[in-house]
């Protein structure tokens, strides 16, 4: 399959662009944009601009109000409780690190608890905010009802993604950004959109039959846990984690926005934050997250292991200025700038491998 490649500022603009025809204002449709092309650099491809129609549809059906903003509604030491009230989930989340940060200065460790949020976007671009300023990071967040726990068939529980993050002295950070399903949900909608198939193990059809059929899973089947029982259990853990310390929803209780896009899903989100200042010399931690690094990408001769988050990191530098997308983005892209009467960028390959 191939995939053109476009400049990363005409991407921002046409996202700019569309999100404030849709009526979000300038701050918050540029963080929007930034988020979904920060996963389409890095490769995160579901979580990138493939998003987007998803989201101003959910505006314009109300399941996003464009014009909130999150409050504080509980705060107890290094905790913080945070009412997102239906605003973007990068809104929330942007808010969420601005104050982890502010009090994991001051108690060495903080937690933000969120509630009434929706879709964040890759968990990945809030921890490496905080990696930049020396705060090691751990982030939970609910989705919708879309995965099966260990032996089950209804879906039950989100893909209950999970984020780690840890500054390095190294080029980047160490971090590990993934779904608790064998597959994240947005690859699922990639693949159908795309006409391709899913692995075996990353879902079951509607009866709880084994498919490699994206649509049959979509289609009120189920994705499966990483790892058998052992993911189940801490996707579990995750939900409990994310929705049980506020009032935010958890996955079986939530109607998702790729299913009503009227529904305000109430989505929890869970931050940690941890200063390296408080535990020692943050130099001298750094160094020993990059140490580790190494030793992870020395574990093969010919140097083929990567540490967690190398593939990222290098597909971010690689595409500071340009990068791939699906045709099928491109053609749901093309269609929603022609609604809007807004040009679309040119561009740069015609296509290449991806």
């Amino acid at each position: 399959m191939t995939s053109p490649r476009f400049g990363v500022d005409s991407l921002h603009d046409l996202a700019t662009s569309l999100l404030a025809r849709g009526g979000v204002g300038t701050d918050a449709a540029q963080l929007v944009a930034r988020s979904l092309l920060a996963a389409d650099r890095a490769g995160i491809f579901s979580h990138g601009l493939l998003r987007l129609p998803l989201y101003l549809e959910v505006v314009a059906a109300g399941g996003i109000d464009p014009t909130s903003e999150p409050v504080v509604v509980r705060k107890f030491g290094g905790v913080t409780v945070l009412d997102g009230r239906c605003a973007f989930g990068q809104v929330t989340m942007q808010r969420a690190v601005e104050l982890a940060t502010e009090s994991a200065r001051t108690h060495g460790i903080a937690t933000v608890a969120v509630q009434g949020s929706s879709h964040f976007g890759a968990g990945q671009f809030w921890t490496s905010q905080l990696a930049q300023q020396g705060i090691a990071g751990i982030l939970s967040s609910t989705t919708g009802p879309v995965a099966a726990p260990f032996g089950g068939s209804q879906p039950v529980l989100g893909t209950n993604p999970l984020t780690l993050s840890l500054p390095s002295a190294g080029e980047g950070p160490l971090v590990a950004d993934l779904a608790t399903t064998a597959g994240a949900y947005g690859k699922i909608v990639a693949a159908r959109n795309d006409g391709t198939e899913i692995p075996d193990g990353w879902g079951v059809d509607a009866a709880g039959t084994p498919t490699t059929d994206p649509g049959a899973v979509l289609d009120g089947g189920a994705l499966l846990p990483f790892g058998g029982h052992k993911g189940s259990g801490i996707a579990v853990l995750l939900e409990g984690l994310s929705a049980a310390l506020t009032s935010a929803s958890f996955a079986v209780n939530t109607v998702d926005i790729w299913q009503d896009q009227s529904s305000r899903m109430n989505t929890g989100h869970l931050l940690i934050a941890l200063d390296l200042a408080a535990f020692g010399d943050v130099d001298e931690i750094r160094a020993k997250v990059a140490q580790l690094q190494e030793e992870v990408r020395s574990s093969a001769p010919d140097g083929s292991v990567h540490s967690p988050g190398d593939l990222e990191h290098a597909h971010l530098t690689a595409n500071a200025d340009a990068v791939d997308l699906s045709e099928s983005t491109v053609e749901s892209l093309r269609a929603l700038a022609a609604l809007h009467d807004i040009p679309f960028p040119t561009p740069l390959t015609e296509g290449s491998s991806r």
